[in-house]
């Protein structure tokens, strides 16, 4: 397998990722607080919880996972090395968290359907979101969307974000950030097939049937889809589809989408450059995300650490009080 000393994020992220993004950090102080929101509200007392619920994976827990975790970690120079957890649910799913303390966690029904080396490409396509800072905007962007529509009948202020597209933009970064991780899979499995086999499990595989999937119809299957774009009406079908907000919009692309997006890469020069060791490296670490901001004090002597934890706690009171009010 291929290793990418000092590899930078921005030598595989794909554009519209980029460009998503930017238009997410516009808002206006939105990336001091997601970054300080998560930390203290979401990543600290989601790891305990994965501590106390799910398996830590090591040399002596999940051996064989530890080992194809750590290659992945070393090949796409991730550093420091996330924690590896394993949950207990039937539905096939993996997803990292955090920034400060970076983690991933693997479902057992996962662990159930993939061969070995299409386990590597899932993890290495969860590496990647780490590796681009995805995991601090893709908490914070659940949490906004859910206390939008928990708060929808309430004069709180904040569902006119609707009105105002933020969650709908939200949920196009979410797509977009996808496939920038399926790039980093990609890198680091140095071979379509275990990513595309994966993809097609997740979509609907059958351990009892595994025999009978076809990747190559899986990969016809994801040209007709392509081709239905020749109907305008079908094209409208996709976008209504994709961002049917007051019903629940896609956080992924459609499972076939990402295999045109991730074959159209695999031929790229961009994907060749890289692989001959032409890209950009950092400097900076190998997890490309933006410095800390420094814990600066305020004219009163509280911090902005204080500050902000003060405001979350009035903001909870408040959604108590709507909740209340409502009840």
């Amino acid at each position: 397998m291929p290793t990418y000393s000092g590899i930078s994020s921005t030598a595989f992220r794909h554009p519209l990722d980029i460009q998503a993004e930017q238009t997410l950090r516009s808002v206006p102080g939105f990336d001091l607080v997601a970054r300080k929101f998560v930390e203290f509200i979401y990543e600290r007392p989601r790891q305990v919880f994965l501590t106390g619920n799910a398996i830590e994976v090591g040399p002596r827990q999940y051996a064989s996972i530890y080992q194809i975790f750590q290659e992945a970690v070393r090949d796409l120079d991730v550093s420091s090395e996330p924690i590896l957890f394993v949950s207990q649910s039937p539905i096939a799913n993996a997803y990292a968290l955090g920034q400060e303390r970076p983690c991933m966690v693997l479902s057992s029904g996962l662990l159930d359907l993939m061969e070995a080396d299409q386990l590597r490409s899932v993890i290495a396509h969860e590496l990647g979101h780490i590796k681009c800072g995805h995991t601090t905007l893709n908490q914070m962007a659940l949490w906004a969307i859910n206390l939008v529509f928990g708060l929808a009948g309430a004069t709180f202020g904040l569902s006119s974000l609707i009105s105002t597209g933020l969650i709908a933009a939200f949920y196009e970064w979410l797509r977009k950030a996808e496939l920038s991780a399926d790039r980093a899979a990609l890198l680091v499995t140095d071979d379509l097939n275990p990513i595309l086999h994966s993809m097609m499990r997740v979509a609907g595989g059958s351990v009892r049937y595994a025999s009978e999937l076809n990747l190559e119809e899986f990969i016809r299957q994801s040209d007709r889809y392509q081709q239905l774009d020749q109907d305008g009406l079908n094209q409208v079908y996709k976008f209504l589809l994709y961002n049917n907000i007051s019903e629940g919009a896609l956080s992924h692309p459609f499972t076939v989408e990402r295999v045109k997006y991730l074959q159209d890469w695999a031929t790229s020069e961009d994907y060749r450059r890289i692989k001959a060791g032409n890209y950009p490296r950092t400097n900076q670490g190998a997890v490309n995300v933006p410095p800390r901001p420094s814990d600066s004090i305020s004219a009163t002597g509280e911090s902005e650490v204080d500050r902000l934890r003060r405001e979350i706690e009035s903001l909870q009171q408040a959604i108590e009080d709507i909740k209340r009010s409502q009840g």
